[in-house]
């Protein structure tokens, strides 16, 4: 496979695949909340849509039923950990958990084939667009929908709510801002967004299955440190374009790996290192990046 062929193929997994960073991200980062719900909220996505597609269901209507179904799954998360006072992230782990037993009775079975069946990009593909043309433009499409919904949103009276929170929960408490229920609004986006991406995936790989989930929240963190080496300290709307950006190179750089004839038996491995080069980029920029004159000085006093 030459460079082109992989750069379309990573930018199409890429796309679908950062919609999972952004759910990540609006909890990872904005709520400054390690939420695992996303193991669990990402195969349900993906079951919801397959069930719905075999059984006859639009494509498109079965997608939002996904959203749906993973916005449901974050409130759960949410009112464990805001309700009930459980820790944030056993909490996701509780949720994860019976979603595993819930997608399983959603599916019917371990997994669904939806080889023939209509999907979100079989009407691109009718146009005569190949199907990694087809799926980069409707998930091009679905990912600006996204990051242009989410910044209109980050811009209401709520929206700067859930930053405050993240920023800030006592300061926000003290300024009147119901924190509990922010928590609980950016769990649901976070996991809506997460199960999209579940939906999706699942149409463009032609199945769904049940075990899906299995690492997604490393990979969303793999696309979102990508993103912050590449740029940070920027305003919201270019850090979650960075962030589609972060997903395309993780996935590319994934290919690049995949096409050195890897032994199928150490693919999980090799996506092991890859995560872990990915995830040491922030060390790795700051032993290399030049100290300004102001931080070497600092660092001076501070020895002496």
């Amino acid at each position: 496979m030459n460079v082109i062929s992989l750069l379309l193929s990573s930018t199409s997994q890429g796309l679908l695949w950062s919609l999972l960073a952004i759910g990540v991200y609006l909890t990872f980062r904005i709520l400054d909340i390690a939420d695992l719900t996303a193991e669990g909220s990402f195969p349900l996505g993906g079951g919801i849509v397959a069930i719905g597609i075999v059984n006859g269901l639009n494509p498109i209507l079965a997608t939002l039923l996904a959203f749906c179904g993973g916005m449901l799954a974050g409130l759960v998360t949410g009112i464990l950990n805001t309700k009930f006072k459980i820790p944030a992230l056993l909490a996701g782990i509780i949720t994860m958990t019976g979603l595993y037993s819930i997608t399983s009775r959603v599916m019917g079975a371990p997994n669904i084939a939806l080889l023939g069946e209509s999907t979100v990009f079989t009407a691109a593909q009718n146009t005569g667009l190949t199907k990694n043309n087809a799926v980069i433009l409707i998930g091009l499409l679905i990912v600006v929908l996204v990051i242009l919904l989410l910044v209109l949103f980050f811009q209401t009276e709520i929206g700067l709510a859930v930053r405050a929170t993240g920023d800030n929960p006592d300061m926000s408490e003290a300024n009147g801002i119901r924190t509990e229920n922010m928590k609980l609004v950016g769990y649901m986006i976070s996991n809506g967004s997460i199960a999209l991406s579940g939906a999706l995936l699942a149409q463009n790989n032609g199945f769904a299955d049940l075990n899906s989930g299995v690492g997604t929240i490393v990979i969303g963190l793999a696309s979102i440190i990508i993103a912050e080496v590449l740029l940070r300290n920027k305003s919201i709307g270019i850090r979650l374009a960075t962030i589609v950006a972060g997903a395309i190179i993780y996935r590319f750089i994934l290919a690049l790996v995949f096409e050195m004839n890897v032994q199928p038996t150490d693919s999980k491995l090799a996506s092991a290192i890859v995560l872990v080069l990915c995830l040491s980029l922030p060390q790795i920029r700051s032993k290399f990046t030049p100290k300004k004159k102001g931080e070497k000085q600092n660092a001076t006093s501070l020895k002496n």
